[in-house]
C-alpha cells in the first residue's frame, strides 16, 4: 500500500540527489528495493536532464495529488534550477502501455545519455524501459575494464550497452545477439554516437535457440555475457531455457575465459544459476559477483539483479 505520509521523505531524498550540472544517466530513488516503507511502487530516474517518475501500482487519488503537487513544488527550488532540468514525466507502469504524462517543461523523447564518459542514445516516455538497464551500471563498467584485446559474445544484446562498453575497452570483436532489430538498430547508433569503429562489431537478429552454429562460427570467445529476459513470449522462459545456453558453453569460450552470467528476477536466486552452472559447464568455477549499484539497495540483495562472474 502507497503512503502519501511518506512522499516528504521522497522529496527531501531528490532535493539531496539532484546535484548542480549532474549530467550521469542515474537511478535516484528506488522503492523498489523495499527499503522505504509506503514507496514501494516508485521510482525516480535522472535521464539526460529528466526526471522520470515511474509508478508500478495504481495509488489513490490522494497519493496521485500529493506526488503530482509535490513534483510541481519541486520545479521551484533551487536544487531543480540548478541542475539544468529540463522536463518531468510521470510514467504510469502499471497500465496498458505504460502511458507517460508529462508534468512540466518539454519532454525530449530521444535525448543522448552519459553513464561512465560513454554516449547512450535514450527512447523515454514510449516504452517501459528507456534504453539502457540502470542496474547494470557496474557490469558494463566490469566488462569495459576486462575487453582489451578480446573477443566478446553478448547474448540478449538489446541495444548494445556490453558492446559498447566492451568496444570502448579495447575489445578486438564483439557479437551482438538479439531477436529485435530494432533494438540492434540502436545498438549500432550507439557504437556510432561515440565514434566507434564498427567494422568487427556483428549484429545478428536471431532466436537464441535457434542459433547455435552461427554463434560459434564467430568465437571462440574470451568474455561471454549472458543477461536475459525472465520471459521472452514464444522464445525464452528463464528457468526453463537458461540451462540450455550454459551447457554450449565449453564449444563457445576460449581457452581461459570468462562468463558473466545474469539474473534479474526477483523469484529466481543467485544459486539457481551457481548450481546450473555447476552441473551444464563444470569447467567454468565461480569467480565473484558483482556488487549493484548504491542507489538499488534491496532489503534482499536475491531479490535484485544477480550478476556473476565465472572463469
Amino acid at each position: 500500500m502507497m503512503d502519501s505520509n511518506q512522499l516528504t521523505v521522497f522529496f527531501q531524498h531528490l532535493e539531496q540527489q539532484l546535484q548542480p550540472g549532474y549530467s550521469e544517466i542515474r537511478r535516484l530513488f528506488h522503492g523498489r528495493g523495499r527499503c522505504w516503507p509506503g514507496l514501494e511502487q516508485l521510482t525516480a530516474d535522472w535521464l539526460a536532464q529528466q526526471l522520470v517518475i515511474s509508478l508500478f501500482k495504481a495509488p489513490d487519488e490522494h497519493f496521485m495529488h500529493q506526488l503530482r503537487q509535490g513534483l510541481q513544488d519541486l520545479t521551484q527550488h533551487h536544487c531543480w534550477q540548478q541542475c539544468g532540468g529540463k522536463s518531468i514525466v510521470l510514467q504510469h507502469r502499471y497500465a496498458q502501455g505504460a502511458p507517460a504524462e508529462v508534468l512540466w517543461g518539454t519532454l525530449i523523447s530521444h535525448p543522448v545519455a552519459s553513464e561512465d564518459g560513454l554516449k547512450y542514445q535514450l527512447d523515454i516516455g514510449r516504452n517501459q524501459n528507456c534504453g539502457l538497464f540502470l542496474d547494470m551500471r557496474y557490469g558494463r563498467r566490469w566488462v569495459r575494464e576486462q575487453a582489451a584485446g578480446k573477443k566478446v559474445l553478448n547474448l540478449f544484446a538489446y541495444t548494445c550497452g556490453f558492446s559498447v562498453a566492451a568496444v570502448a575497452g579495447g575489445a578486438t570483436q564483439v557479437v551482438n545477439l538479439d531477436m529485435a532489430k530494432s533494438s540492434l538498430a540502436k545498438g549500432r547508433d550507439n557504437h556510432l554516437l561515440n565514434q566507434h569503429d564498427v567494422s568487427s562489431v556483428y549484429f545478428l537478429a536471431h532466436d537464441l535457440l535457434k542459433s547455435w552454429g552461427k554463434i560459434k562460427k564467430y568465437g571462440p570467445y574470451d568474455l561471454i555475457v549472458i543477461d536475459p529476459p525472465t520471459f521472452q513470449k514464444g522464445s525464452f522462459a528463464l528457468t526453463k531455457d537458461y540451462r540450455k545456453i550454459l551447457r554450449r558453453l565449453n564449444d563457445w569460450l576460449a581457452e581461459g575465459g570468462q562468463v558473466l552470467a545474469c539474473v534479474n528476477a526477483p523469484m529466481v536466486p543467485s544459486d539457481f544459476l551457481i548450481q546450473s552452472m555447476r552441473e551444464e559447464a563444470p569447467a567454468l568455477t565461480l569467480s565473484h559477483r558483482l556488487e549493484n549499484p548504491p542507489e538499488f539497495a534491496d532489503v534482499d540483495p536475491e531479490s535484485g539483479l544477480k550478476a556473476l562472474v565465472f572463469h
